[in-house]
């Protein structure tokens, strides 16, 4: 990758960031940018809404549910809540409170999930902006905000086909990324599915891509994640260490006035300062503002990326089933 030369006056908002009150204001404006945009939202997807708050008036699991993905009834006596409820190749909607998992969130299992076998499927966790914060227990309609999105909005549009079937969950938060909560979270998902571990992915935009590089700096080696993709991030390069056993692909448009693109930057310059096992990766669009998610996750910013920065040339989703956690 080539030496970055970041403005003197770029903006690092990997220290003062949660300090930041014009971020807070930037952010929900996002929020309302998201509501605004439901009115003239595809018809596909408002079905999918539909749907989703037609699983949320149930619930989002039945409690006379008794058997867990690995077969082992006596479990469930164990615990506060039954296992949840699972329909295969659709996106479900699990509000908080109805189910022990510490957000409220979607889920989707691919359609070749089968409980009754040994085989296990690859985890997927991705997180939402600070457009999309809600919290579901109070207004379950909330937990809709993040289908807007990353992966829920291509499995919402039917766009979903990514070369391994895959496992993905999209928690909600009600404020920036807690990361013991997420790994609380991380933690329910392989007790109640049958995800093999050591293929645990994460990615997120702008405030959700904050919470990758934090999930990764706080947990270090007890991170489950084996790879990252944060988008528009910023993080906090003291960290870099936490970094050496994570696969880093980092995405930013260089016009982003929300996050700056030199958080990114040096991000991923202090992550290869450390000597990871594998290099970090920094893609940059040229011209492109805050959304630099949307042409990352869908493709479409394939080839469209700036020369002085690492290519777009694989789905990332194919990128991140390259690594496995070492157990």
């Amino acid at each position: 990758m080539n030496q970055y030369h970041p403005s003197s006056s770029s903006l690092d908002f990997g220290r003062n960031v949660e300090q930041s009150i014009s971020l807070e204001i930037k952010l929900d404006l996002l929020l309302l940018s998201k509501i605004l945009a439901l009115v003239s939202f595809s018809k596909r997807f408002f079905i999918q809404v539909v749907l989703g708050i037609i699983t949320i008036g149930a619930f989002g699991c039945d409690p006379e549910v008794k058997d867990t993905p690995n077969g082992d009834d006596s479990s469930n006596e164990e615990r506060e809540y039954s296992s949840i409820n699972i329909e295969v190749g659709v996106q479900q909607a699990y509000i908080k409170g109805t189910t022990s998992a510490p957000f409220g969130f979607y889920l989707y299992v691919p359609l070749d999930y089968d409980a009754t076998t040994d085989d296990l499927y690859p985890l997927l966790i991705h997180l939402h902006g600070g457009g999309a914060r809600g919290n579901s227990a109070q207004n379950p309609n909330d937990l809709n905000q993040i289908l807007f999105d990353g992966p829920p909005k291509l499995i919402a549009g039917g766009k979903w086909s990514p070369s391994h079937p895959m496992i993905v969950a999209s928690p909600q938060s009600p404020t920036i990324w807690n990361v013991d909560h997420l790994h609380e979270f991380i933690t329910y998902l392989i007790e109640e599915l049958k995800v093999n571990s050591r293929r645990i992915y994460m990615t997120g935009l702008s405030m959700g891509g904050k919470g990758c590089f934090d999930y990764v700096s706080t947990k270090g080696v007890d991170a489950y994640v084996a790879a990252i993709v944060p988008i528009a991030g910023w993080g906090n390069t003291s960290d870099r260490e936490q970094f050496k056993s994570v696969a880093t692909w980092a995405f930013h448009g260089d016009k982003d006035q929300v996050i700056s693109f030199s958080s990114s930057v040096n991000m991923i310059e202090a992550i290869n300062n450390a000597g990871p096992q594998v290099p970090a990766k920094l893609t940059v669009y040229s011209g492109v503002g805050h959304d630099s998610w949307t042409r990352t996750y869908d493709g479409s910013g394939m080839g469209e990326e700036s020369e002085d920065y690492d290519p777009f040339e694989e789905n990332i989703f194919d990128w991140m089933y390259l690594f496995e956690k070492k157990q």
